[in-house]
């Protein structure tokens, strides 16, 4: 059977992602190593430092650049996060500066909202 180990993002900026993403949302640094011109950096959620890795991967390839430009003037979250309480990580990252394209919304038996990630992208939180 096949697990899911790692996902990745397309990020502007590594650095300024690398802070968003731990400082702002809380995730933690697993790797931060030299792969290239670039890094191979890897978060993962203090809950779970085994689980699933989240790499903040260089935009740097033309036909990169165009997917996350198209799906961002489009709308489009490139992920999802799950949260526990919606209402209550919306008010946390409001007060943080984070700007918000979607406020905690109902949809069926699930609850979402969708954020800029200051990186390039819009990022879905979702509470079932």
């Amino acid at each position: 059977m096949m697990e899911i180990i790692v996902t990745s993002i397309f990020v502007e900026d590594q650095d300024k992602a690398l802070a968003f993403y731990t400082e702002t949302l809380g995730f933690i640094k697993k790797h931060d190593v030299p792969s290239g011109k670039f890094r191979w950096i890897s978060l993962v959620s203090p809950d779970d430092p085994d689980g699933t890795e989240l790499i903040l991967e260089p935009n740097d390839h033309p036909a990169a650049k165009e997917y996350q430009k198209k799906l961002f003037a489009d709308g489009i979250p490139v992920t999802m996060f799950g949260v526990a309480d919606i209402h209550k990580e919306y008010q946390r990252l409001s007060e943080k500066g984070v700007k918000f394209t979607m406020q905690p919304t109902e949809m069926g038996e699930f609850s979402i909202a969708v954020f800029d990630d200051t990186c390039g992208n819009l990022i879905q939180i979702i509470q079932k």
